[in-house]
């Protein structure tokens, strides 16, 4: 016989004797199948239905159908097809369909294509013992997102207060590695590098600076056909990141036909965005082939369009001022302690600049929002590609390959440049309040340059090339080749260069290499705002820019094996084993123009690892359909083990049991138990040390200028984690299902940065001293001289715009292992669907209740509640809805909730409440009209007082408002 064969035969055809009520969305679909061949409308209805379904080429080989053309569910639309043919269907898991013959003991069934389960290795069907969110492509179309990363960042496991362009461009991201604005998904909160991203069942490589996370928005989203989100650690399956759970993004299998795609959407002040698709596939007896594009363009949103976040005066809505001192006009300031308090708020009269003593006013202050005029989300221009093909070759074997490729290119306008400098009598326009020939200003230059630019690019480029070999007896041999790269640039331009600050203000000697002379073309006039100084001078002092590259690489070879080792009372005791080899690498250089007369480039080296891996998963069938009994209708063991070897900084296992008991029948009980971990990233083990400056707020309010200390750590050990589920899942033959799990995640050795991760209290919190060293450059030789010793090096970008004695601190916010966090919680969710006559109505709801998230930052800081704390995921979030159905047209209302929680100050964010609206029309004709619209109330995020002044958290919420989107997919 010509078949491949995955499973053995006595094992499917038995799974396929009677067919249970489908997992998919039951809501009416329009379907065009002509009368036929059964094989090709089999393919049209895959294709029309998002649902995958696996068959031999043998077993309807010259059978017809009547074809089909209306709107059906879809499981009352395969039923007609499949009429008369002695074929009979089951779906095991969510969109993916076996055929098979409806007698038990007919001819042998094989599965022609690979299966992708996430959660296990096996690829015989069955309730996994852990947790499993799946979103099919109907439940993707209906939410309205433009991207599946949109969809992913909206579950209720998952915080956005990481690894998302949002939490980066709001200041609330203390990781700071998504240098290229990339989607990353964050479940349980716990750090987007701890969230296992996937594409069918194969890694990404790592975006950012430190290449530490998936780009989930990467992806042409119209070619996926579901989204699996395991919650449950998993290294013993798939090895290092999958600590909070793994996102298994799975492309549709094959497509026959075209489709086409074009979604537009708005918001009030911003946010407008366009995508436009085309997908274009064929199959044919032995194989398929399809190729899908996709095109966005979305506008950014700027701060000043929202009243919140429009000037850092956060006083309106009952919070603090924000704006500093570094302002526009600026503040004649004095340095006390390392910090800088104003003296004298300069105050130009109607020349536009200060004239005179009269124009300054003693003991105030002036105040700019340090983000003034920067924006809240990017612009970005997205092309991306998907291709996939396979093809069997002989009885046995089936190749397969795939290529996806993104660009996205973004633009945002970033901060303004501010600083403190120095301007002495030298300077024509130095005026003075009391007499003194210097004074130090501390300045905005938002007046007079705007914000400063941000551009960058980020290319994501992945190949997988593998096949499958039946070897018989139930057995298959899966093996690919595989390769991802991510590639980012980044530019920051339109900012002060401080060496030709320093040249304009006359600090300096006119330097004979530059084309600029403040004798003939003018001094930089610090007395002023905006109007103040003549074009050649801003145009020579803003030739400041940094670029960065960074580049991340994943190579990786597998062979995996799998099928029944012998036949149990309870069914087929199956097993996996496999080995893999994987090679990651990690390369950045750069270019800075800031704080010197030419440009610095600074080259790090390649930094390469080699993983070598073994794994093994089972499955132990204690009772099955055939010894089933009352009380115990299934009742299986797993147990999975991982071994990895890194040649950096050693070895780690990490094992996994499981177990699923079905009392009766629709009812399952699971539990399991693993540990896994995370690898240090690349750049936190091996990137050079080097220090930079900041200001951190005293007990007083006032900042202290302080050199910051960064940079890797070669000492650091995987961080390691211990997961406890337990649930019950429960689905009903009309389609009610219920599921109620809890979890228990302990996590250790994390890898952090406890300076940077609460930087405003590093001169507070006891916890933080080891980190922190007080200094007095001015009362001590040794401290002066330390404090020398790092701005006086090569490559300090704040170099010569400080003296020595300003500073008051030195802290050292290098990569450590020292945090530890303990979370447990509980996920909820229900769907329970009701007919009358011709009308069906749909309810759901889902939820993640977190019951503790404690946290040590340092191992000598107590253990502490965060547990609605800003900077962590709210104790609630959950999402309800309904929809109604009646023939081609739907409507669907749901309501999303995020619990309150409070500030580090113990003031309260209040909860936020949405409302989403959906309509939906099929007239047929294989066209179909989504119109969304999200934030129906058109609800403000609740007020956060922001030390950034952003006045909102977009950890919890966002600043887009109302966004109204049209959708319109057609099938030819």
């Amino acid at each position: 016989m010509n078949r491949l064969s995955f499973l053995s035969a006595s094992a499917l055809s038995a799974c396929l004797v009677v067919a249970s009520p489908p997992a998919w969305a039951e809501e009416a679909r329009v379907f065009n199948i002509p009368a036929g061949s059964l094989r090709d409308a089999l393919n049209l209805f895959a294709a029309q239905s998002d649902q995958q379904i696996l068959f031999s080429g043998d077993l309807v080989a010259g059978q017809r159908t009547s074809g089909l053309n209306g709107a059906y569910a879809p499981s009352t639309a395969l039923d007609r097809l499949l009429a008369g043919t002695g074929l009979a269907w089951r779906e095991t898991r969510p969109g993916v369909i076996f055929l098979g013959a409806a007698d038990a003991a007919a001819e042998e069934v094989t599965r022609l294509e690979e299966v992708i389960v996430t959660g296990s290795l096996l690829r015989s069907s069955g309730p996994l013992s852990s947790p499993v969110v799946v979103l099919d492509r109907d439940e993707l179309d209906r939410r309205g997102r433009s991207t599946v990363a949109d969809v992913l960042a909206d579950l209720p496991q998952n915080y956005a207060g990481s690894g998302t362009p949002g939490a980066a461009l709001g200041f609330v991201d203390s990781t700071g590695g998504n240098s290229a604005l990339a989607t990353g998904i964050n479940l349980r909160g716990l750090g987007v590098g701890s969230t296992l991203t996937l594409v069918n069942g194969r890694r990404l490589a790592g975006t950012g600076s430190r290449g530490a996370f998936a780009d989930a928005s990467a992806l042409p989203s119209a070619a996926v056909a579901r989204v699996d989100v395991l919650l449950d650690g998993a290294s013993a399956l798939y090895g290092s990141d999958a600590v909070a759970g793994v996102v298994n993004i799975i492309m549709r299998r094959e497509f026959d036909g075209q489709e086409s795609r074009l979604r537009i959407g708005a918001a009030r002040g911003g946010g407008e965005e366009a995508t436009v698709s085309h997908m274009a596939g064929r199959s044919w007896d032995s194989g398929a082939a399809y190729l899908a594009y996709e095109h966005q363009t979305a506008k950014g949103l700027n701060m000043r369009d929202r009243p919140y976040t429009a000037d850092g005066d956060l006083r309106p809505f009952g919070g603090t001022d924000r704006r500093g001192v570094f302002s526009s006009p600026g503040n004649i300031v004095a340095a006390s302690g390392g910090a800088f308090a104003s003296q004298w708020a300069i105050r130009p009269g109607p020349s536009g600049a200060a004239l005179g003593p009269g124009d300054f006013a003693a003991g105030k202050a002036n105040g700019t929002a340090l983000l003034s005029g920067a924006d809240l989300m990017p612009d970005v221009r997205r092309d991306s590609v998907y291709a996939r093909v396979r093809q069997s070759v002989g009885s046995r074997f089936e190749a397969s390959a795939d290529l996806r490729f993104s660009h996205r290119a973004y633009g945002i306008n970033n901060a303004p440049t501010s600083t403190v400098f120095a301007v002495t009598a030298v300077n024509p326009h130095f005026v003075s309040p009391n007499g003194s020939r210097a004074h130090l200003i501390a300045y905005s230059f938002y007046g007079d340059l705007g914000p400063t630019r941000m551009k960058g690019v980020s290319r994501s480029l992945g190949v997988t090339a593998g096949g499958v070999y039946d070897l018989g007896g139930g057995w298959s041999l899966d093996g690919y080749l595989g390769l991802a790269e991510e590639q980012g640039e980044k530019l920051i331009f339109k900012s002060v260069n401080s060496a030709f600050l320093a040249e304009a203000l006359g600090n300096v000697p006119d330097n004979p290499s530059t084309a600029y002379s403040p004798g003939r073309d003018g001094y930089f006039n610090a007395f002023g705002a905006g109007a103040a100084n003549d074009r050649e001078v801003l145009d020579f002092i803003s030739q400041g820019y940094s670029f960065r590259l960074d580049r991340s690489r994943s190579g990786s070879a597998n062979l995996t094996a799998s099928g029944p080792l012998m036949t149990l009372p309870g069914g087929d005791l199956d097993l996996a084993i496999g080995v893999q080899a994987r090679r990651e690498s990690l390369a950045s250089r750069s270019r800075n123009f800031l704080s010197t007369t030419n440009p610095r480039d600074i080259l790090q080296p390649e930094y390469e690892r080699t993983v070598l891996a073994a794994f093994a998963e089972v499955r132990l069938p204690i009772v099955g359909p055939a010894n089933a009994r009352p009380g115990v209708e299934r009742l299986e063991l797993t147990a999975a083990a991982r071994i990895e070897d890194y040649d950096d900084f050693g070895s780690t296992t990490n094992p996994k049991i499981g177990a699923v008991w079905s009392p009766a029948h629709g009812w399952n009980l699971r539990a399991s138990y693993g540990t896994s971990f995370r690898a240090p990233a690349l750049t936190q083990m091996f990137d050079a040390s080097a220090a930079t400056m900041t200001t951190v707020p005293r007990s007083d309010g006032l900042r202290i200028l302080s050199v910051y200390l960064y940079g890797g750590n070669p000492d650091l050990k995987p961080e390691t984690a211990m997961t406890w589920t337990a649930g019950f899942d429960y689905a009903a033959e009309g389609g009610a299902r219920f599921s109620l799990g809890y979890f228990d995640t302990r996590f250790s050795n994390r890898i952090n940065q406890p300076v940077n991760e609460n930087l405003q209290a590093v001169l507070t919190d006891p916890s933080l001293a080891p980190f922190v060293r007080l200094v007095d450059p001015t009362g001590s030789p040794a401290d002066l001289a330390l404090v020398r010793s790092f701005i006086e090096a090569p490559g300090f970008p704040a170099a010569g715009l400080y003296p020595p004695e300003s500073y008051g601190a030195i802290l050292d916010g290098r990569w450590v292992n020292a945090a530890s966090v303990d979370i447990s919680g509980l996920d909820f969710a229900a769907a329970y669907p009701v007919n009358f006559g011709d009308h069906e109505l749909s309810f759901d709801i889902s939820a993640s209740w977190l019951l503790a998230y404690d946290q040590k930052t340092t191992p000598a800081a107590p253990t502490q509640s965060v547990l609605g704390l800003i900077g962590f995921p709210s104790e609630l979030r959950s999402r309800a809805g309904v929809t109604w159905t009646r023939g081609e047209v739907s409507a669907g209302l749901s309501w999303s909730h995020v619990a309150a929680y409070e500030d580090r100050a113990g003031a309260g964010i209040d909860a936020w409440n949405t409302a989403d609206l959906q309509l939906g029309w099929d007239p047929g004709r294989g066209l179909r009209v989504l119109f969304n619209v999200q934030n129906l109330f058109d609800a403000d995020p609740p007020f956060y007082d922001a030390p950034s002044g952003v006045g909102f958290d977009p950890g919890g919420a966002n600043a887009l408002g109302r966004v109204v989107s049209l959708q319109l997919i057609k099938r030819w």
